[in-house]
Formats: C-alpha cells, structure tokens, sequence
C-alpha cells in the first residue's frame, strides 16, 4: 500500500472513532430531553444546542466527518467504509464500559456478526486496486434517490417491526451512506461540487432521523445500525458504481459485506421482551451518562 493510502485509512479509523464517540454522547443527552419534535425544529434544535454536553458531541462529530472527507480524498471509498465500519466496536465498548448497560443477547450477536464481517473485510483489502472511477453522475443520482425512498420506508413502515428506534437509525444509516456517496462525487471537484448540497441535505435528514431515533431506542439499535448501514451501503457503491472492484477475493468481499448486513440486522431485531418506550425522558435502554 502507498503512503497515500495508508494515511487515507489511518483518518477513516480516526473518523470512525470520533462518529462514534459523539453518537454515544448526544444518545444520552437526546434521551434525558424532553420529546423532540420535527413539526417543532426551533424548540427541538434549541434543546439540543443548549445542551453543552451535547454540543461537545456534534462538535466531535464534525471533527470526524471533515477526517472522513480528507480520508475520501486520499483513498477509495470501499476501503475508507471498510475501515471507518470498525466504529461499531468503539460503540459497543462504550456502552458497556462507559455506560455501564450490558449488551443483550442479540445485541451481543449483533455486534460478534458484525465484527466477523469487518475483519473478513479487512482480508478482503488484499490485492485491491488503489484507485477507482470517478464514477456516472447518473448512477449518483439513481443511488441517492433511491435510498431517499428506502429511508423513507424504514423509518415508516419497517419501523414497525424492529426495536425500538431501530427505524429511525436503519433511517439514518442510508441517509447517511447517500451522503457519502455524493461526498465521494463531490470531492473529485469541477462541476461535480453540484453534489454538496445534495449531500448536505441528505446528512441533515440523517441528522434529524437519529436525534429522533435516540428518543426511541438504544444506542445500539439506534447508532449502531446507523452506524452499519453508513458503512455497508458505501462499500457497495464503491465496488459498483465507482468500480472499485470487489478485492483479489470477490467473494469474501461479498460474504463480508453479507455479515455486516446481518449483523445490523440482529441488532435491529425487536426481542420478545422488548416493552413500548415512551417518548421523552425516559426512553433510552442506556444507562444515562453524567452531563454537565
């Protein structure tokens, strides 16, 4: 690997840590608030903004996500997802460690799959070309509308049957992927610099659908099927319509690709002892952290 490369993996790992940290964080704020509200946005980003704990979270977050930008440039984007996907650890750490709640069972499946379909795809870096395409501004566009489309369903209808919250994140995990992908088109600069604000909205509706998420649900079934999906369906893309490729191995590519996917899936699962969360203060799974 060049040292280009190398140092483009190196900030996707430091991106994946500080996403995560910061999603650990505003979860446990956004929790202890009182029931956020997209029909009310002033008095909902209000109660968020005021938070200082919170704040230091948002601003940790967009620390990461500019170190995932650099980290775009440097290298392609399967290989940037395939290395930033290890923040689901960071997350499940945090939330047994920091916050003292531990896993569930499937939780503790979720996370073991997930893991496993990591490490298979950091295997499946070997031999893989070093640069892309630029990629058909047509299959941009197709790809962001069409995972408009699947957020919209998850957080409506799919919502229904998983955890709680567990809509809103799978939600914010394509929204967010989206985003990606036309961060991707974006960087390569000219003409293509009309994606920014393409994928300035898709981050923000992701924004929206996670904070909301946050009311509903854990941190893993929330954050961490985000966190998934913002990693999967960016790896996809780039072994498609960037041309990527799919590694010396194409399968063990897609079986990786495959365990992520189910990994997200367990912890997006509703258990049979899960109970109805109310909206507000008391909705989180999670231990509360201390705020300032």
């Amino acid at each position: 690997m060049t040292l280009r490369l190398l140092s483009g993996l190196a900030l996707a790992l430091a991106s994946a840590a500080a996403l995560n940290w910061a999603y650990f964080v505003q979860h446990g704020v956004a929790a202890s608030l009182p029931a956020l509200s997209p029909r009310h946005p002033v008095t909902s980003l209000k109660l968020l903004f005021g938070h200082l704990r919170w704040l230091r979270g948002f601003a940790v977050g967009i620390g990461g996500w500019v170190l995932y930008v650099v980290a775009l440039a440097l290298a392609p984007l399967s290989l940037v997802q395939a290395a930033s996907a290890g923040g689901i650890g960071v997350l499940a750490l945090l939330v047994s460690r920091v916050g003292g709640e531990p896993l569930r069972r499937l939780e503790r499946r979720g996370v073991g799959v997930s893991v496993l379909g990591l490490a298979l795809l950091a295997s499946s870096l070997a031999g893989h070309a070093p640069h892309g395409s630029d990629g058909a501004w047509g299959a941009v566009v197709v790809w962001i509308g069409a995972s408009l489309l699947a957020a919209g369903l998850a957080a409506g209808p799919v919502a229904r049957v998983l955890a709680g919250g567990a809509g809103l994140g799978l939600a914010a995990g394509v929204l967010y992927a989206a985003g990606d992908v036309a961060t991707k088109a974006a960087v390569q600069g000219g003409w293509r610099l009309a994606f920014v604000p393409v994928l300035l909205a898709c981050h923000g509706l992701a924004f929206i659908a996670l904070q909301l998420g946050f009311q509903r649900g854990a941190a893993l079934a929330t954050a961490g099927v985000a966190s998934l999906f913002t990693n999967a369906l960016p790896i996809a893309a780039g072994t498609t319509i960037f041309g990527e490729g799919l590694g010396s191995v194409p399968a063990l590519r897609l079986l990786a690709f495959a365990a992520v996917v189910a990994g997200a899936a367990l912890l997006a699962r509703r258990e049979a002892s899960d109970a109805p969360v109310k909206r507000g203060r008391a909705l989180s799974s999670a231990a509360p952290v201390p705020f300032d």
